[in-house]
């Protein structure tokens, strides 16, 4: 229906007392209209006729063709401005227990770099070594590693931030961001990567001597997959070598990577 028709159909359906209330206050308020003669005896009569009377009317009046109750012809935009939509078409049912005041939870993402800059925070450093620290975190990239030279970390704190310090200094702070989790971050290639995260696990107690020996003296043979040359060196049967490739093979080699899909 348009909404001349429902608003037509809605004044049919307003009780005759006060409908002639709401005409003599907007005549009051407003002096350009008038009250025509005969109008008030009209109103008297008016209320011995039944409301259904007129809405019988109105539907008649209505194209024959059109169901004055078809959903299809109802759009939200045509009451957009209707202060009078009923509460019930803007209820959702489903979920009767949602309300407008309920506090609805945020998830908060921390990025890789956000819980290494955590990490960092928890050192005992004095201004000078944190600014270089974090100067070596903002150089790790999204896989975990630091791809950057000594020399040209120093040379950045030196043009960048007025900071002159050594290259020992830098290779101190890496070596104690390197004990930040996720395990293996910031190392500088993926042999230093695989390397921490043993060291990691033998200080935790775990039996990874030979995979240690592999990836500290024999990792070319390993990359290369030159597997009779490791067994033969390190006196180890095929079981055996099976067992220790194994666990190497299931460190991680993107600890940045991992570390963002965790916080997400």
């Amino acid at each position: 229906m348009l909404p001349q028709q429902i608003q037509l159909m809605k004044l049919l359906q307003v009780p005759t007392a006060y409908l002639e209330d709401r005409i003599k206050e907007e005549i009051e308020e407003n002096p350009a209209l008038e009250l025509a003669a005969g109008e008030e005896e009209d109103w008297d009569a008016a209320e011995n006729t039944s409301a259904d009377d007129g809405m019988d009317d109105t539907i008649k009046e209505l194209d024959e063709d059109q169901d004055p109750f078809e959903l299809d012809t109802w759009e939200v935009s045509d009451y957009a401005d209707n202060d009078d939509v009923a509460e019930y078409k803007l209820r959702d049912d489903n979920y009767p227990e949602f309300d407008d005041k309920q506090v609805i939870p945020v998830k908060v993402e921390t990025s890789f770099h956000d819980l290494l800059i955590d990490q960092l925070g928890m050192l005992d450093l004095d201004d000078e070594d944190r600014k270089i620290a974090e100067q070596i975190v903002g150089s790790i990239d999204d896989d975990g590693y630091l791809r950057r030279e000594v020399a040209s970390i120093v040379d950045d704190l030196a043009f960048r931030q007025s900071i002159y310090t050594h290259e020992q200094t830098v290779r101190d702070l890496i070596a104690r961001i390197q004990q930040f989790d996720p395990p293996g971050v910031c190392a500088r290639d993926l042999q230093e990567c695989l390397y921490i995260q043993l060291k990691r696990e033998a200080a935790e107690g775990r039996e990874v001597t030979h995979a240690l020996e592999i990836v500290t003296h024999y990792f070319e043979e390993f990359t290369r997959k030159h597997y009779d040359r490791i067994e033969k060196a390190l006196g180890l049967n095929d079981e055996e070598l099976k067992e220790v490739l194994g666990h190497i093979t299931k460190l991680n080699p993107r600890p940045g990577g991992q570390a963002a899909t965790e916080s997400n």
